[in-house]
């Protein structure tokens, strides 16, 4: 049985080698964040374009500050985004404000805090550096220079440097399309009373989400029952977008057919199962050229296999690297012990008293358990090679998206 990284490198793999990318489009600056640069972006200016003042304080010629206090003729006054035309002489600065053009002739600037203004003169207390409180033209980039590459995932900071270039219009990765279907006669939709032993589909609800999170757009397409005609009458129409993601029938049942359907409609498998609890019974396999899923029904056990082996492919689909796990070390609150040799994510809580990561696992009743999942803010990682540590040891604890 495949570990969970040995899992979710060969989905890496299968879908970088063997699967089409959904495509590209053009999208408004505003409504490009969180998807990917599809094309090279570069430097229509050098930035700064001017040497730019870095404080509040005087443009002044460092060697005439040299020895202090040196009184210097103040010959102006420079705002951000005002011309200057004069020129710094010697025994002559120029009152500066930050992010001004620094004047020709001035080769630093004195912060306000240090001088001693006195009419049209100014007395400079601190000596300065040649190049101090300033940036000069060009440092951060040359005209021409590539600031962002295709594969790049658009965050704010990204978008601002689109904004500055003056790119009111960007060409990305068209978001891959997830095909969300569950399965199993006793799921009803949450909209519907369920009987004595029935369940509403929460999985679709989550899935969905998850999906949204990653970049992704999710086309919900219900529940199938645990009959062969109509579940390959949905899995074949899931297979007609991007990605095609199952919940429940995977297992080893009577009526667990997600397999089997897979296997009619020429599926290839990479996988059936990976050490891990909650998630054991996970599958993954190409189906008519498109990856296809198929997640452990149990809710908890269905949002970690999504997001450990669902998330890279869709990263890949992307255009862009698939992002490590955000893995991070925590020290642990209480002893922690399990008994089965698989790599177990225990729903948890990670805080930060005196700014030391401490995680304690939380109670729960297992992979049915969302209550308790939805208390938890990470997965505590108990690895397979080691099943029992104690209070204050250090554990990899994997964030819970969109809650640290």
């Amino acid at each position: 049985m495949l570990s969970y990284g040995e899992a979710r490198q060969k989905v890496i793999e299968a879908v970088s080698a063997r699967c089409g990318r959904p495509g590209e489009e053009t999208l408004p600056l505003a409504g490009a964040l969180g998807r990917v640069l599809g094309e090279p972006v570069a430097a229509d200016r050098p930035y700064p374009p001017f040497h730019r003042a870095t404080r509040d304080g005087y443009a002044v010629r460092a060697v005439d500050v040299r020895s202090v206090p040196a009184t210097l003729e103040v010959i102006g006054e420079i705002k951000a985004g005002e011309a200057f035309f004069g020129e710094v002489g010697p025994s002559q600065c120029a009152e500066i404000m930050t992010g001004a053009a620094v004047p020709p002739g001035a080769d630093a600037v004195v912060m306000v805090e240090h001088t001693r203004p006195a009419g049209r003169r100014v007395t400079v207390e601190r000596s300065v550096e040649a190049g101090a409180n300033l940036v000069p033209c060009g440092s951060e980039a040359r005209a021409g220079d590539v600031l962002l590459s295709p594969g790049a995932r658009l965050g704010y900071a990204e978008l601002a440097l689109l904004g500055q270039v003056g790119r009111i219009r960007v060409r990305v990765s068209r978001r891959p399309r997830v095909a969300i279907l569950s399965t199993g006669d006793e799921v009803v939709p949450i909209e519907r009373a369920p009987g004595p032993f029935e369940i509403r589909n929460s999985n679709s609800v989550s899935l969905a989400a998850q999906a949204a999170m990653v970049g992704a757009e999710p086309v919900e397409l219900g529940n199938a029952p645990d009959r062969l005609e109509e579940l390959r009458r949905l899995i074949e129409s899931g297979l007609e977008q991007d990605v095609l993601v199952l919940s429940g029938g995977v297992s080893m049942g009577k009526y667990d057919l997600v397999e089997q359907v897979l296997r009619e409609l020429g599926a290839e498998f990479f996988f059936d199962a990976v050490a891990i609890r909650p998630g054991r019974p996970a599958v993954f396999a190409l189906c008519k050229g498109k990856p296809a899923f198929g997640l452990p029904g149990n809710p908890v056990s269905t949002m970690v296999t999504f997001e450990l082996f669902v998330v890279p492919a869709l990263d890949v689909l992307s255009g862009a690297p698939p992002r490590p796990l955000p893995l991070f070390k925590a020290r642990l609150a209480a002893a922690v012990k399990q008994k089965v040799a698989l790599t177990h994510f225990l729903p948890a809580e990670v805080s930060w008293a005196d700014g030391v990561p401490t995680v304690r696992e939380l109670p729960w009743q297992g992979s049915g358990d969302v209550a308790a999942l939805a208390r938890a803010n990470c997965f505590l990682v108990v690895p397979e090679t080691r099943l029992e540590w104690a209070a204050g040891e250090w554990v990899n604890v994997l964030p819970r998206r969109g809650t640290l």
